[in-house]
């Protein structure tokens, strides 16, 4: 009788939040799938179960062009926040050995992540703009004869915010990961002849992989779904998932939308899956 009594408790501990997942997480999904099934025309939305705007989506060769843009923008970003928040976390967790220091350069690093997304972000346009700080300077010392014009609203713009905005989701995990290492395993290699290089590719990267994919997660899906930088750093010049789901539903096309939106979660919870293969993230934290 005690069991079934602690089981019930325990029961009506969770119920609470499980009844905040599913009113603010799982019934939004659950709207969006069944809208997507929607039809509509110019006027109104048309309550149906046609497969019109996935077959719209996937016979578009514009939805492979978007997906492979998105692919290389989440890619790009994740390799450059990874070796970004990987050699911060290192010099933090491994080169400041004061506790005082390690917190005060950490939070040196959160700062200006307390700031908005679209200011800082924005901010790089006076930087990278024609007659920008770069550009000025490049020309002032006589690197450069004329501004370089993919600078900004490029490729280049778009990588370099969203590096700039998500790396601090990578350097994070992995500094935590790193705080967690034994320091004995690292001085026992030293003693027996390893190398720096043999300590980082040995026990350090390793160790530190629940970190890394965890950070990867944050970062891929992140990038995934954002909208905003790639139309504001690109000029409108680029696409993504993101963009072609806001540009249908501005069009006021909410179920051509919603099948965006659930081809999207379907190929992250993919990727997500792929990443959670690699290391069993539970387990090792």
């Amino acid at each position: 009788m005690r069991s079934l009594a602690d089981k019930f408790l325990t029961s009506l501990q969770v119920t609470p939040l499980l009844g905040v997942l599913a009113v603010f997480f799982l019934l939004p999904i659950v709207v969006i799938l069944a809208v997507s099934f929607w039809d509509y025309n110019e006027f109104s939305l048309l309550p149906d179960f046609v497969w019109t705007n996935y077959q719209e989506l996937f016979s578009s060769p514009v939805t492979y062009k978007i997906y492979l843009s998105t692919f290389m923008f989440a890619g790009l970003s994740w390799l450059f926040t990874l070796l970004i928040g990987f050699t911060v976390a290192y010099y933090l967790a491994f080169h400041v050995h004061s506790k005082l220091w390690q917190t005060l350069l950490f939070l040196l690093c959160t700062i200006p992540f307390l700031t908005s997304n679209l200011i800082r972000m924005i901010a790089w346009i006076p930087v990278l703009g024609r007659h920008g700080l770069v550009n000025s300077g490049l020309q002032n010392i006589g690197l450069i004869d004329a501004p370089l014009e993919w600078l900004l609203y490029s490729d280049f713009a778009v990588v370099l915010a969203f590096v700039h905005l998500y790396t601090l989701f990578m350097v994070v995990p992995i500094f935590n990961s790193m705080m967690k290492i034994d320091r004995s395993l690292i001085e026992a290699a030293v003693d027996a002849g390893a190398g720096g290089w043999q300590v980082l590719r040995q026990i350090i990267i390793p160790l530190c992989k629940p970190g890394i994919v965890i950070g990867s997660i944050f970062v891929i899906t992140l990038v995934m779904g954002d909208f905003v930088t790639v139309q504001t750093m690109s000029g409108g010049q680029n696409a993504s998932v993101g963009v072609a789901m806001n540009n249908k539903r501005a069009l006021l096309q909410y179920p051509a939308a919603a099948a965006d939106a659930v081809v999207l979660l379907v190929v992250v919870l993919l990727i997500v899956a792929v990443l959670m293969r690699v290391v069993n993230v539970r387990k090792e934290l």
